[in-house]
């Protein structure tokens, strides 16, 4: 098990050493941007999904509010992009705490309609809303200086602000899980029932684990505004959440670096395949899906650690 971490540890110092050299090895920095909030959104929507056990089909709400918000924000009010941010994630929280307060007794197929249907009448609000630009969507979103002394115009500096925040969030999430309350969280994952016979409030900590996911959401979403520099009503369409699980279950739910392999695979072939299949490359994207959940329905992370641990113990049994 040591030799497991150890592996694990290695593998993402590899993987953020090459974050590092990214721009400078002829990576485009706002695709590896844009491919970094995604990301993120992905692991927020894994932090319920995959570790709490609820599927949520209004995630978009969260996302693509908070990327208004906060471009709303920057753009009108002329903030700095951090107090835009910070707009951006209490916003997802906001929205998280109402949706959560209505939904969060239900379980299974009825919490994820309910879900859904919330997110739906935010997506009115964002079509309607003056604020928004109907159809047209928030354009024009200035980057700003981050606390009014650094200037973001640069795409390389843009870059290192986005990964340093990934980072902290993903070693934010990390923790999160490991702590005692990401081990109550689990434990109403695999057995609500016996998590209330234990005296656990556990209606209190799905509510919780949903508003800090939304929370996250939402910065996932205000940063890709401040990053491409505009909003849209695809941002919280409810597409976008059937997005947000596909990259979560590409890359496997329940791992922590499964939901930035399925978006890192999604948003590259997405930028790949656009110009050259138009519309059609959802469907390439579609067949793809299903051919992961018929060969590896843990998702690709997922099949990899089952494969390690198959051989851990057959060599402990050897």
């Amino acid at each position: 098990m040591n030799n497991a971490k150890k592996l694990t540890g290695i593998t993402y110092v590899a993987l953020l050493a090459l974050a590092l050299v990214a721009p400078l090895i002829g990576l485009y920095p706002v695709f590896v941007m844009k491919l970094l909030c995604f990301a993120l959104f992905a692991c927020a929507f894994n932090l319920l999904l995959g570790f709490t056990g609820l599927l949520s089909f209004g995630h978009a709400a969260f996302f693509g509010m908070a990327a208004y918000v906060t471009g709303w924000v920057v753009k009108a009010l002329g903030f700095t992009p951090e107090l835009g941010l910070v707009a951006g994630i209490l916003t997802g929280a906001g929205l998280g705490l109402l949706f959560g307060v209505v939904a969060i007794r239900r379980q299974g197929i009825y919490f994820a309609m309910i879900t859904l249907a919330l997110a739906q009448m935010v997506f009115f609000v964002c079509l309607q809303a003056p604020f928004t630009g109907g159809e047209d969507g928030l354009q024009g979103v200035p980057r700003g200086s981050l606390f009014g002394v650094l200037p973001l115009t640069s795409d390389i500096t843009m870059y290192y602000v986005v990964l340093a925040i990934f980072v902290a969030c993903f070693l934010g999430i990390m923790r999160v899980v490991t702590s005692p309350f990401g081990q109550v969280l689990k434990m109403i994952r695999e057995n609500e029932p016996r998590a209330t016979s234990l005296g656990y409030a556990v209606d209190r900590y799905k509510l919780l684990a949903f508003v800090l996911s939304a929370a996250l959401s939402g910065l996932a979403g205000g940063l890709k505004t401040i990053v491409m520099g505009f909003a849209s009503l695809t941002d919280v369409h409810w597409s976008m959440s059937g997005e947000v699980i596909l990259m979560g279950l590409l890359g496997g739910v329940g791992t922590f670096f499964g939901p930035v392999m399925g978006s890192t695979i999604v948003i590259s072939l997405q930028n790949l395949l656009a110009d050259k299949v138009g519309a059609w490359v959802n469907v390439i994207i579609g067949v793809i899906f299903v051919l992961c959940v018929l060969a590896f329905r843990k998702g690709v992370v997922g099949e990899l650690q089952a494969w390690r641990e198959r051989r851990r113990r057959a060599a402990a049994e050897a």
